[in-house]
């Protein structure tokens, strides 16, 4: 699917789906469908939980806030879904930043990475986290906090 990367067999992440992509994911055998985004947001899809469950698959959104203005409560509650979400799963937000970064808290909280890790995972798809200070600095502060022993 064009816009998506694979984290690992569990989870992958992208920007906005679209209608094609979403059934294109239900034919992937993805089981669950995780959409960051607000309804505010330009661009949001208001179908998109419907069309999901129409082919089959779990939906959830939770808005999450740029990825510099998380806070501890919204990530944790976020990461909460992430492991009720049957699996594989497909997280999405606008253009992959705020996926990206909950998906990777994600994998270094319940796997015990450290934020270097975990920042190591991240320029391993793509992502530059030096490019998002605060950010970056939230991951950290985060995953030193919450990353269980391995």
């Amino acid at each position: 699917m064009e816009n998506v990367k694979q984290i690992n067999d569990q989870l992958a992440i992208a920007g906005q789906i679209t209608p094609e992509q979403l059934q294109q994911a239900a034919q992937e055998g993805f089981k669950s469908v995780f959409n960051l985004r607000s309804p505010a947001e330009q661009g949001y899809w208001s179908e998109e939980g419907q069309q999901a469950e129409a082919l089959g698959l779990h939906y959830a959104n939770i808005p999450v806030p740029r990825a510099e203005e998380l806070t501890e409560e919204i990530t944790t509650q976020v990461l909460q879904q992430i492991d009720a979400l049957p699996k594989p799963a497909l997280i999405h937000c606008g253009v992959s930043l705020r996926a990206g970064a909950i998906t990777l808290m994600y994998l270094a909280t319940r796997q015990g990475l450290t934020p270097e890790q975990a920042f190591e995972k991240a320029g391993e798809i793509g992502f530059d986290c030096s490019a998002y200070p605060q950010m970056k600095a939230f991951f950290k502060s985060y995953v030193e906090k919450y990353s269980q022993a391995a």
